[in-house]
């Protein structure tokens, strides 16, 4: 035997000894997060490619003798290892591209619309007549903070970048501030409301109640995001990242519409609508939901809901309508059509210009589902390498204040997989049995709000979040690390020193 074949047979036994290991995952873990790093800040690698291939990494160091798969007609089939790799990376590839697919594709057109029609342009000039220059991007945090509470993030910044972009031309600065005070309200929202998957999980693993959850959230989000915007402003003096053209339209576009006079402009409401009704029309699905809750106790608001509308049969009947166009996809495709057609009635374009503007924001949001679904792929490997129940057993093994473990045990599932709902689900689940016996020693809302701040702790390459803010805000790689990843990272700090806080002041409220 060469040494060359001794050195490969001593390798091959390291490594099946150390996969058996409980600490493996971690090992996974660091080899999969270096190849990206390596593979798209060094070799150049496309960022789809680059997260594809880690995916498959991270599987193929797993070394199971077969992955489960589940089939078309919903059975499981054990795949062996390395063709189960493929299979793996696949399904989490195109679950994730499931969920995201047509509500990014609509969301593109809308913002595209609202930028050729000066939609976008109109309100911002009426931001900055009420609310002033100088405190526009408050305008925007706070709007964003409450628009957002029954809206994915991704949906929600694509919706409100186009405003951030209207803005920047406008005032010809301050484009990072404008960017991270979107993010910052959407993000924070995302991970402390219910209807948000994340909160659902975790309100419902603690047995709180949904209106505490609710107005806690909100209260100490508000206060996080107070504090956030400093960061914000921080940043924003420290990276002045350029306004670059995306989705089709030019510099010299955008420069076109900001330069035009007010009546040349679409109504406020007309503006407004394309991205207002669609968060109406799926928070109405989220008050039917609370309205049938309510109701089952017999009493409340719920039941006066129920009664007006003709009894439980009525209910139903108006709820499944409301479901049905409160659904993210139909709510967003209402909100395209009405975008489409305010940009045709304002700019006089016919089907077939219409047709040619709206190619190049599709394209775009192509490579953005790409590139988000190749993440969730990445996400699905790490989960099935273990790395979930690896940090379970770490926490078990330390004794901790709960408030802050499930803070620590959500950050570390949120770097390691990138999903902040993945986090919050996994933590909840850990955290539960934990505190079922009363040793948390303070209301479970503050683990509720510990937990979802953990799981927005540095966002990085494998969270879908980053590459939808990185292609759509026209930001490079490193300036999306340089201002989202530490803009959440602050936040999610800055989230977890006020439930700390709270919880000593006002430890059972």
């Amino acid at each position: 035997m060469t040494t060359l074949e001794k050195t490969a047979s001593i390798a091959a036994m390291f490594f099946l000894a150390a996969s058996t290991a409980s600490y493996w995952p971690f090992v996974v873990l660091a080899v999969s997060v270096a190849f990206i790093i390596i593979a798209i800040s060094k070799l150049r690698m496309h960022a789809f490619v680059a997260l594809i291939l880690a995916a498959m990494l991270a599987g193929l160091m797993t070394n199971k003798e077969s992955w489960d798969i589940v089939q078309k007609d919903g059975k499981v089939k054990a795949t062996p290892s390395m063709v189960g790799v493929v299979e793996m990376v696949s399904k989490g590839l195109g679950d994730t591209a499931r969920d995201i697919a047509i509500s990014i594709a609509l969301a593109a057109i809308i913002g595209m619309c609202l930028m050729e029609s000066g939609g976008a342009d109109k309100v911002v000039r009426r931001f900055l007549a009420f609310f002033g220059e100088k405190r526009a991007g408050w305008a925007l945090l706070w709007s964003t903070f409450i628009l957002s509470a029954p809206i994915f993030f991704d949906t929600m910044f694509m919706l409100m970048v186009p405003l951030a972009m209207a803005l920047r031309m406008r005032t010809g600065k301050d484009y990072t501030l404008y960017i991270m005070a979107i993010c910052c309200g959407g993000t924070v929202t995302h991970s402390m409301t219910v209807p948000h998957p994340g909160p659902v999980a975790v309100v419902d693993d603690l047995h709180l109640n949904v209106g505490e959850s609710i107005i806690g959230g909100m209260l100490i989000g508000a206060i996080t995001c107070f504090f956030g915007f400093l960061v914000s402003k921080w940043l924003n003096a420290r990276t002045d990242v350029p306004l670059r053209a995306t989705g089709g339209i030019s510099l010299d576009e955008l420069k076109g519409v900001s330069a035009k006079s007010e009546s040349e402009l679409p109504s406020f409401f007309w503006s407004m609508t394309p991205v207002l009704l669609p968060i109406i029309l799926i928070s109405l699905t989220t008050v039917f939901e609370l309205a049938h809750k309510s109701a089952g106790t017999g009493a409340g608001w719920g039941a006066s809901m129920v009664s007006a509308l003709g009894g439980e049969q009525g209910f139903n009947h108006v709820r499944a309508w409301v479901d049905f166009i409160g659904h993210k996809n139909i709510a967003l495709l209402i909100g395209a059509f009405i975008s489409l057609w305010v940009l045709a009635r304002q700019r006089g374009f016919g089907l077939k210009k219409i047709e040619q503007l709206v190619g190049p924001p599709l394209e775009t949001a192509g490579m953005i589902i790409l590139i988000t679904s190749a993440g969730g792929a990445f996400g699905l490997a790490l989960r099935s390498a273990g790395v979930g129940d690896s940090v379970k057993m770490l926490a078990q093994g330390y004794s901790l204040n709960l408030v802050l473990l499930g803070w620590i045990v959500a950050a570390v599932i949120r770097v390691a997989q990138g999903s902040a709902t993945v986090a919050m689900l996994t933590t909840s689940s850990i955290m539960a049995p934990m505190v079922a016996g009363g040793a948390l020693g303070c209301h479970p809302l503050y683990l509720f709000t510990s937990i979802g701040f953990g799981a927005m702790f540095c966002s990085w390459m494998n969270d879908s979040g980053f590459w939808v803010v990185n292609r759509l805000s026209g930001m490079t790689e490193k300036e999306t690390l340089r201002t989202w990843s530490l803009q959440l990272t602050a936040d999610s700090i800055i989230g977890l020193l006020v439930t700390l806080a709270l919880s000593k002041v006002l430890p059972m409220v």
